[in-house]
């Protein structure tokens, strides 16, 4: 069975850092296209970050440059979100993807070749 899990949110100062989880299940994760998401409350969906097969190349949206930082660990099978300097525009939900159809287009918010979604995690940065 192929399944996501996200874990790690939670609520943080500005300024604060959080290291987000995304567990797989049923496939691996070096076989695919990977990205971050987040939502934040009443906005549309938006890219984060997306990691090309193998995790050789990771490209971030401008809005996490400089402060997320995408890493995998393959014995455990999970991918994770390191986030510092965390500020209020954060603030969302957060989700993990895998694009399980085997394309290798890596784009940084397009979301169309990701068939796989985790449920998502809240951050909240708030003073």
């Amino acid at each position: 069975q192929v399944q996501l899990v996200e874990s790690g949110g939670g609520s943080v100062t500005p300024g604060g850092s959080l290291r987000l989880s995304c567990a797989a299940s049923g496939f691996s994760l070096d076989d695919y296209v990977l990205g971050w998401f987040r939502k934040a409350p009443g906005k549309e969906r938006e890219g984060v970050s997306c990691s090309s097969r193998g995790g050789g190349s990771t490209f971030y949206a401008d809005s996490a440059k400089g402060r997320f930082t995408v890493s995998r660990d393959d014995a455990k099978n999970t991918m994770y979100l390191e986030m510092n300097s965390l500020k209020p525009e954060d603030t969302a939900v957060y989700y993990c993807a895998a694009d399980l159809s085997g394309g290798r287009g890596c784009l940084v918010g397009y979301d169309g070749g990701m068939d796989t979604w985790g449920k998502g995690t809240l951050v909240t940065v708030s003073l």
